[in-house]
């Protein structure tokens, strides 16, 4: 038998590839002779760098950069080196998680570290770049990471503006005469799963200002700025479209990526499945192994473990599931190609008990070994 194996992150207890490594070894406890192929996942957002380097051979790399306060914070991301790509976690330099909950206001936190991580990932050779997105504490329209990169966001007296979503109240012209000139030769793939424009009542400002501090005069203001920004940008920029889908994801990050830069906005899932190949390990196998931390509603609504089980249903593999936890909605997931799946804790325990590392992958390897009988069980 061939289990192919790609778990998602047991967030705060298992990354990606020790879940895969504890249900393999649950499986391996069954019939030692069964090929176990564990393969990294995640869904573009947390878990991202660490699935992708462990799973293909990267390295990770920590730098100091400007925090989304303004204030240096190190930050992790990931090089493969045979591909030059560089793997990122825009959360890592300007993260919601990074800013505490009394000093939350997007009209002064920056995206200026994320530019830091792809200017020190450009200085190392990679020219290729899986961006994720989620998470952010800004609403900046992404000008802080352009403006590390070299741009001009100038005001009238031809000074660069402040950090922050303010700063863009004195935004007067935008110039790239200082860009980072192997920025035109970059390439970035962008995980973003939402569909926001960039302005407006689904827009940045009005659909997640509110979580990262802003009250309800602060987003009518840093709306119109945003859009008073979108059209300057038009000016120069042919690709500047603040109503496209996604441009208004992590406070307008997203519209920063596609007018100056060479972006494509994509499934965090699907880039994910496509860097690790996971479809060419999967067309052999005899069964498929998935899951993550909670199985739910909206892990049947395109999470990472569905589309682990999408591409299983391409070859007719059948699809199983283990999780830490699973919702009375995560029946749903049968629908979408996963055929069974399985809470793993096996006694009455409290969340930081179960989330304890030891503890989840013992429940995980147990867990598996109990399925993997009953598998063997009926084909004996």
């Amino acid at each position: 038998m061939k289990a192919v194996i790609a778990i998602d992150s047991l967030k705060g207890s298992l990354s990606s590839i020790e879940a895969g490594e504890a249900a393999a070894e649950g499986i391996r406890r069954v019939n030692p002779q069964a090929e176990t192929v564990v393969r990294p996942l995640a869904d573009g957002g947390e878990g991202t760098v660490e699935a992708l380097v462990q799973g293909m051979g990267g390295i990770l790399q920590t730098i100091r950069v400007t925090g989304p306060l303004g204030e240096p914070v190190d930050c992790v991301y990931g090089i493969i080196e045979k591909t030059k790509t560089a793997v990122l976690e825009m959360s890592g330099a300007a993260g919601i998680t990074l800013v505490p909950q009394e000093k939350r206001n997007p009209l002064y936190t920056t995206t200026y570290g994320v530019g830091e991580v792809i200017k020190d990932a450009v200085q190392k050779g990679c020219r290729r770049f899986v961006a994720g997105i989620g998470g952010s504490a800004t609403n900046d329209g992404g000008v802080g990471m352009l403006q590390a990169l070299g741009f001009g966001f100038l005001d009238k007296e031809g000074n660069q503006i402040p950090y922050g979503a303010a700063g863009l109240k004195v935004l007067d012209r935008i110039t790239d005469e200082n860009v980072l000139p192997e920025l035109s030769k970059c390439e970035f793939q962008i995980a973003c799963d939402v569909t926001n424009p960039l302005c407006g009542e689904k827009g940045a400002s009005a659909v997640y200002g509110p979580q990262k501090g802003a009250t309800p005069e602060m987003i009518q203001n840093m709306d119109e700025w945003l859009l008073r920004y979108a059209g300057l940008a038009k000016k120069h920029y042919r690709k500047a479209d603040e109503n496209y889908p996604g441009t208004g994801a992590a406070g307008g990050l997203g519209f920063a990526f596609l007018t100056f830069t060479n972006a494509v906005l994509e499934s965090g899932i699907k880039i994910v499945l496509t860097e690790t190949q996971l479809e060419k390990h999967i067309q052999q196998a005899d069964i498929v192994i998935t899951g993550e931390g909670c199985l739910d509603g909206q892990t049947a609504m395109g999470k990472a473990p569905v589309g682990v089980a999408e591409l299983a249903k391409k070859y007719s593999i059948p699809v199983i599931a283990f999780a830490g936890s699973v919702t009375e909605d995560a029946k749903n997931c049968n629908q979408r190609g996963i055929d069974a799946f399985f809470p793993i804790l096996r006694e009455i325990t409290t969340l930081e008990e179960a989330m304890q590392p030891e503890n989840a992958k013992n429940n995980l390897r147990d867990t598996a070994e109990q399925v993997f009988r009953l598998i063997y069980m009926r084909k004996a």
